[in-house]
């Protein structure tokens, strides 16, 4: 009850089309279908991967960053990483145990093994996505612990593609094909609740000083 009172005295300083735009967004975003990045070296991929993450609905992100630290450069992810909730590890194992508890099946990118191709592709469960570095790929780690492999089909020279272009092209594909199935893709009301404040939060410049106001007024 709480929060539905906040969210109704903080929803006054929006506009009315912004309140709607957030609700809009909010029916089609998922968790159901999630990102990993492990140990990207380059700023723009990174920022890349969580804009494609925030365009094609999906609501959280994860990034191993052990070996490189914050791969997060807020101008090429142009706001992005405002909408979308990025979750950070230092270990690959903490990532995998994390998904897994959470009951992700884990999914490596990757154009060996036997991977299956991407349209061929059937999400049966909630799935965790993992990319590896542009260079080396995703670890050993990964690889042993992952449930399935998952490839983009390739009729060039070109063995693969770069990361954040992987990235976009299997978001786009696997949110599209979710959407149309009877899976409960969709947030719970609770999660939906829970990202209309944030979001209406961030939307308002002198939040500190409304919030400070908010609860003076049930002194």
């Amino acid at each position: 009850m709480g929060d539905y009172q906040l969210l109704e005295y903080l929803e006054h300083f929006i506009s009315e089309e912004r309140r709607q735009r957030f609700l809009d967004i909010l029916e089609e975003r998922t968790k159901y279908l999630t990102v990993v990045i492990e140990d990207v070296y380059q700023l723009h991929n990174t920022s890349a991967v969580i804009r494609s993450c925030e365009s094609f609905g999906i609501q959280e992100a994860h990034a191993i960053e052990g070996r490189h630290g914050n791969r997060l450069d807020k101008d090429i992810a142009m706001g992005a990483q405002q909408w979308v909730d990025l979750r950070r590890y230092n270990r690959t194992s903490d990532a995998i145990d994390t998904l897994k508890g959470r009951g992700y099946q884990i999914i490596a990118t990757t154009p060996h093994n036997d991977s299956c191709v991407l349209n061929d592709f059937e999400i049966s469960g909630k799935t965790a996505l993992f990319f590896g570095t542009e260079r080396e790929g995703l670890s050993e780690e990964v690889m042993d612990n992952s449930d399935g492999f998952l490839q983009i089909p390739m009729i060039g020279f070109t063995e693969s593609l770069n990361i954040s272009v992987s990235a976009a092209i299997i978001l786009q594909t696997l949110s599209t094909k979710l959407r149309r199935t009877s899976l409960p893709w969709q947030l719970t009301e609770t999660e939906k609740l829970e990202k209309r404040l944030d979001w209406t939060k961030k939307s308002i410049k002198s939040i500190d000083d409304i919030m400070v106001r908010y609860h003076n007024s049930f002194k």
